[in-house]
C-alpha cells in the first residue's frame, strides 16, 4: 500500500471526481516531475434518497462541489484541474447552466481556479471505484 504524499503548495492539483446512484467520490493528487500521480487525499459521501434521484449532470456537479469544499483550505488560490467522466460537466463554467441549482453551483465553484476536463470512465478508476464502494 502506497502512502499519501505531503502537499506541495507550489504545484497545481488534480482532482478526480465521480458519482454513482449511491455516492459521490474524489481523489486529490499532484503530479511529480516524472509524470506520476501522487495521491494526497481520498473521500466519498453517500447520497441521500433525494440526491440519488438527481440527473447525472447534477450528481457529477455535486461531486465536484463537495470535493472542492472538502479540500477548500488546500485548494484555494491554487490551480486545479478537475477530471470527470461526464463530458457536459466541462461546460459548467463556460456557459450559463439551464437550471437554477447548476447556476448556483457554478457560481460557488467560481471562487476556485479550476479547469474541467473530461476523462473517460475507464481512466478515472480511483474515483470510480470509490463511488461504488
Amino acid at each position: 500500500m502506497e502512502p499519501l504524499y505531503t502537499i506541495d503548495f507550489t504545484k497545481p492539483f488534480n482532482l478526480f471526481v465521480d458519482a454513482s446512484a449511491y455516492m459521490v467520490s474524489s481523489a486529490l493528487t499532484q503530479t511529480d516531475p516524472k509524470g506520476n500521480e501522487l495521491p494526497v487525499a481520498f473521500s466519498s459521501t453517500k447520497l441521500n434518497p433525494i440526491r440519488s434521484r438527481w440527473s447525472t449532470i447534477e450528481q457529477e456537479a455535486y461531486a465536484a462541489l463537495v470535493a472542492l469544499k472538502r479540500y477548500r483550505n488546500w485548494l484555494f488560490g491554487s490551480r486545479i484541474t478537475l477530471y470527470s467522466d461526464h463530458n457536459p460537466l466541462s461546460f459548467l463554467t463556460e456557459s450559463a447552466p439551464k437550471s437554477a441549482k447548476l447556476m448556483r453551483w457554478s457560481l460557488a465553484m467560481g471562487e476556485f481556479n479550476v479547469e474541467f476536463k473530461y476523462l473517460s470512465g475507464k481512466k478515472n478508476t480511483v474515483a470510480d471505484c470509490l463511488s461504488w464502494c
